[in-house]
């Protein structure tokens, strides 16, 4: 089986100005041929998220028409338009919505659905995507929208930011990319808007991003994120509100969005490995979005100077949104919108600087977590996520049941390069269940196609073994396709070992089902409501990857010894003369310093070829 939704790389889809105009002349014989006598462009399939998407699909075709200036359009954007401020401005309270400050406003909202009380919760990002869509439009009006009808839409536009503003409490969901996206819409409004409301709306604007986003933003590796779904990062939502700074600073040019894209942008490169598949968040782990990301991969990428859009998207939804039939849908338009106008080229190499949660060349990657623990290890093709035992999930040496990655203490790390090598060692302070403090070394050494793991403890009682991850998954061409077995060589003995017990919180890799609908299987609430990080947590055991004790280790120490991708056996010797332990492979000769470190308490690691 494949994931469904981590498809081909973003940089991959062409970006030039042609390749755009090809995209929105689909979309415009598309549209001209759904246009319904009413002025509808809605796709007929579409229920849920209609609010914004007749509106939607009518900025593309200005947009085309600003282009190409096609004679057909002119006449298809004004119905259209009329029939959206004809059909879908709602200005009653819509039944059961919970999140109203004030009740019988009259003022504009969009609906998530149409019918009166069927979904209201999704009413508030609903008007969001409006608000995005109408001040599109009106950027895009001159020429082509008679002015009685722009000062219409304009009318209404500011009616959608302060029904979001004032009768309702701002951002109920706690979704950051939604919050951003409200931002960015009363940005573009106040372009519009005579004084003193144009200073008003852009000043109530940057304020709420300060007050109720940044004040709020969540840490996680180091860096202080907007805060999603009540978590730091979602793999879809996450660079979709990368996507929002990056059109937040374009138009206002504001230094806050540059410095808190920045951030979540080498947040995301420290994460990604890089052949692009990733899982975590709040909302949904697994699913990447396609054509929403592209504007801020492609921005901060190029800020960062890394190659962000290697992030594999949805590409079924790589250009704009569309129904099951494969139909244009106008939902999220702004986005198709914004990355045409925008003139930024996509960086397509990796950032040359290291970073502390991450360590990458070639075709390696280790992305680390908090407590720098490998939350994903990339290598000849294949993923690997932490496997878990006994309810714990991580990488690392295991003894009696207890795996041995949670520090106590400060967590250090070296990183080195030498002679077409790069190294990361990480020293951390670990108290098992005998209540015994050890150092942890963990060596992660790579030449860019294979992978070294070498880990050294102080004896351990028991019959220990180090945890080497799940097999989850490997590329296959433009797909992602499950596995549960990969490429992996240990110097001691090496188990693939699956639990025994059945049921969604013991994940066999060998069965056909995804990270994420076990995580959703365990979560408190059903997928779209529900935690999925918070579900995955509660898996007891999993597929895992055990290697035994490596021989020859010094009498004092266990040492195990992986070894990812690569061919022929893995026999590594070791030496230690009391002031360090010397590890020697089939490719490297490395010594790691005292768990005491310098005499700044900092690792000490050396490194060479051969």
């Amino acid at each position: 089986m494949h994931l469904p939704r981590q498809l081909g790389a973003l940089h991959d889809l062409p970006d030039t100005p042609e390749a755009y105009d090809a995209v929105l002349a689909a979309v415009v014989e598309q549209a001209l041929a759904r246009l319904t006598p009413e002025g509808n462009l809605e796709h007929p399939d579409c229920v849920d998220d209609i609010g914004d998407t007749s509106l939607g699909v009518t900025s593309l075709l200005a947009l085309a028409w600003q282009r190409g200036k096609d004679p057909r359009l002119p006449e298809a954007v004004r119905r259209s338009l009329a029939f959206h401020l004809r059909e879908r401005l709602y200005t009653g309270d819509n039944p059961g919505y919970p999140n109203l400050r004030a009740r019988d406003l009259g003022l504009p909202y969009a609906r998530y659905t149409l019918a009166a009380g069927a979904h209201p919760i999704g009413d508030w990002p609903s008007t969001v995507w409006a608000l995005l869509q109408a001040v599109n439009l009106l950027d895009l009006a001159d020429g082509l929208v008679e002015d009685g009808q722009r000062a219409e839409l304009l009318d209404v536009a500011h009616g959608y930011w302060r029904w979001l503003t004032e009768a309702t409490f701002f951002n109920p969901q706690e979704a950051g990319n939604q919050a951003i996206g409200c931002v960015v819409g009363g940005l573009m409004l106040a372009r519009h808007l005579p004084a003193p409301d144009a200073d008003a709306v852009r000043e109530r604007a940057l304020g709420l991003y300060q007050e109720e986003i940044r004040a709020h933003r969540v840490a996680d590796r180091g860096a202080l994120l907007p805060p999603e779904h009540g978590g730091a990062y979602d793999n879809n939502y996450g660079p979709i509100s990368l996507s929002f700074l990056a059109q937040a600073h374009r138009i206002s040019g504001e230094a806050v969005f540059a410095e808190d894209g920045d951030a979540l942008a080498r947040y995301i490169d420290a994460r990604l490995p890089g052949g692009g598949f990733d899982n975590g968040g709040p909302r949904y782990s697994e699913q990447h979005s396609g054509f929403e990301s592209v504007l801020g991969l492609r921005y901060f990428g190029a800020r960062i100077g890394s190659d962000l859009g290697r992030y594999r998207g949805d590409t079924r939804l790589g250009r704009h949104a569309v129904q099951a039939d494969g139909g244009v849908d106008g939902h999220f338009a702004w986005m198709l919108v914004w990355q045409t106008q925008d003139t930024t080229r996509w960086h397509r190499t990796p950032s040359g600087t290291p970073a502390r949660h991450q360590l990458r060349a070639g075709t390696v990657s280790v992305a680390f977590d908090d407590r720098m623990t490998p939350s994903l290890i990339e290598a000849a093709g294949t993923y690997y996520l932490p496997a878990a035992v006994n309810r714990q999930h991580g990488f690392g040496p295991v003894t009696d049941g207890f795996v041995h990655c949670r520090p106590m203490g400060e967590v250090r790390v070296r990183d080195i390069t030498a002679d077409g090598l790069t190294a990361k060692l990480v020293t951390k302070p670990v108290v098992g269940r005998d209540h015994v403090l050890r150092h942890v070394r963990s060596l992660y050494v790579t030449d860019g196609t294979r992978l070294w793991m070498t880990v050294a403890v102080q004896r351990l009682p028991g019959t220990p073994y180090l945890l080497a991850g799940l097999p989850y998954a490997a590329d296959d061409g433009d797909r992602i396709r499950r596995v549960a077995e990969g490429p992996v060589t240990s110097a001691g003995p090496l188990r693939l070992t699956h639990p025994e017990p059945q049921g969604a919180d013991h994940f066999d890799a060998r069965a056909e089902r995804t990270q994420e609908e076990a995580a959703f299987a365990l979560a408190a609430d059903p997928r779209g409501y529900g935690n999925p990080d918070l579900g995955w947590s509660h898996v007891i055991s999993s597929t895992a990857l055990e290697a035994g004790p490596a021989p020859g280790a010094p009498g004092d120490l266990h040492v195990f010894a992986v070894r990812y991708g690569g061919a022929g056996p893995h026999t590594p010797d070791f030496a230690s003369d009391g002031s360090g332990l010397t590890v020697r492979t089939e490719a490297f000769t490395a010594v790691i310093g005292d768990p005491a470190g310098d005499a700044l308490g900092q690792p000490e690691l050396s490194l060479r070829a051969g």
